[in-house]
């Protein structure tokens, strides 16, 4: 089904008017809880993961492809058809064809930010950073927070070990992109960071791993300690950055001993038949030569995706995934892009992304879970000197499934070399607002900076289009 400005409950007019609308930091900063759930409606999800291809996949060779536009616009690739007439991927996405019945493509999304760290604070915050259209070369305070940051704050009704969690790595071009954690909203808001280790293919979280010197009865010391030493202070000593750092320690002690993020951790408990379904590692040349470095034999983007899983299973609400091979590669493909993607990119998520849509939905955990796919932009449709594509903002795909979206379906389009919108345009804040929506949180509602400033929470309308009558209707 197409989703097109005459057939969808969202007219253009209010399309277009959407538009103008320390120590323990990013490991333990999500583990506080504060504000209230709001918004009149039960919430239609209760968990949200987002795979994000870092550097910028490309739209026109993946689920947008123009094939009957001139080769310079077109490229090598082929369509081919998927499980829903009239909806055709790329022919290096085959097992996702297998899935679009239940996934939807946004065709339209654009914003103004042509640098990948301005355009993924936008994507990941639903607002342009302050600093505008730039790249970070000094680490940064984050000002505006990430979506899982603000569905955190509205937890608070909530008794969750682990609220948000973020894996395999803080993201970065030349320092950590100030897109990911709590922003004004404060570290306290900051995910839980796993981590993954390529060579035993296992997680951790660096701030709960205890040295093997320090017994249980040494750690129990320490926090008697640290609470003699409070005890000593008078209020007026005790400044706001003492009492949030004092609360991370006790979430820390917490979690150390929590049976939940343990059992959530251990992947080598999952049958290795679902593992490999999800992509188990392959040795990866590294290098030139005769010599050339062998990668560690391990790639873990299906992984990644396959403990996102278990994260929602075990019930965690919301779960970024930072997409990358561990050699370097990312999806900034200005050179050698068909070659890039057919070999080592598009195989590997069509894989990984594929078996979360599907195990997810064998668990009965589909439809409560909203899966988003994308990357920070789309790639230029006219292919360089160099047969790459560069960044485009203009116009690009960002893919959903579950949640409850209309499987099958695409909302707007682009136009006939997929360089601007040409019905129904998207912008990040549409895509904030809808989230926030689907968790049942008003987008409307305001927050407040640190100097009390209000914001609100999406400057967009929710798409909802995109899901199913009694979803779309309510609110």
């Amino acid at each position: 089904m197409i989703i097109s400005s005459s057939s969808s409950r969202i007219g253009r007019r209010q399309a277009m008017s959407s538009l103008a609308a320390g120590g323990l930091g990013l490991s333990l900063g999500g583990l506080l809880q504060a504000g209230e759930l709001v918004g009149r409606d039960r919430p239609a999800i209760r968990s949200c993961i987002i795979v994000f291809y870092y550097g910028g996949s490309s739209h026109l060779d993946t689920y947008d492809m123009k094939p009957e536009g001139p080769m310079a616009i077109r490229g090598e690739f082929r369509p081919v058809p998927s499980n829903v007439p009239g909806m055709p991927v790329s022919e290096h996405l085959p097992q996702m064809a297998r899935v679009m019945d239940r996934c939807a493509v946004i065709r339209s999304m654009h914003h103004t930010n042509r640098l990948h760290d301005s355009a993924s604070t936008e994507s990941l915050t639903g607002r342009q950073g302050p600093m505008g259209d730039r790249e970070e070369f000094a680490v940064m305070d984050q000002f505006f927070p990430c979506y899982g940051a603000v569905v955190n704050h509205f937890n608070q009704h909530r008794d969750i070990d682990i609220p948000h969690a973020a894996l395999p790595w803080v993201f970065h071009n030349v320092v950590p992109t100030p897109c990911q954690g709590g922003g004004f909203l404060g570290k306290a808001f900051d995910p839980f960071q796993i981590t993954g280790d390529p060579k035993t293919l296992t997680y951790r979280n660096e701030a709960l791993k205890s040295p093997e010197t320090l017994t249980s009865g040494r750690l129990a010391g320490r926090r008697g300690l640290l609470d003699q030493i409070d005890s000593g202070l008078s209020a007026a000593a005790i400044t706001p950055a003492m009492t949030e750092l004092r609360s991370f320690y006790e979430r820390a002690y917490e979690l150390i001993g929590s049976p939940m993020v343990s059992r959530a951790l251990d992947i080598d408990s999952e049958p290795k038949a679902l593992r490999e379904r999800y992509g188990m590692m392959k040795e990866i040349p590294r290098g030139g030569g005769n010599g050339a470095e062998k990668g560690y034999g391990r790639n873990m983007r299906g992984q990644n995706l396959l403990l996102a899983r278990r994260l929602v299973e075990a019930g965690v609400p919301f779960v970024n995934v930072y997409d990358f091979l561990q050699q370097g590669q990312n999806w900034d493909s200005h050179r050698d892009n068909f070659n890039q993607n057919k070999k080592y990119l598009l195989p590997q998520a069509d894989q990984a992304l594929s078996a979360l849509i599907e195990d997810l939905d064998d668990r009965g955990l589909l439809e409560t879970t909203l899966v988003v796919a994308m990357g920070e932009f789309g790639r230029t449709p006219k292919i360089n000197a160099s047969a790459g594509r560069d960044h485009w903002p203009d116009c690009y795909s960002v893919l959903l499934a579950g949640g409850g979206v209309r499987g099958g379906t695409y909302y707007g389009a682009s136009d006939e070399s997929g360089a601007y919108p040409a019905d129904l345009p998207v912008t990040p804040a549409n895509l904030a607002a809808t989230i926030y929506w689907r968790f049942g949180i008003d987008p409307r509602r305001m927050i407040h900076d640190r100097t009390g400033r209000p914001w609100r929470l999406a400057d967009g309308a929710p798409i909802r289009a995109l899901f199913d009558d009694a979803a779309a209707q309510a609110g």
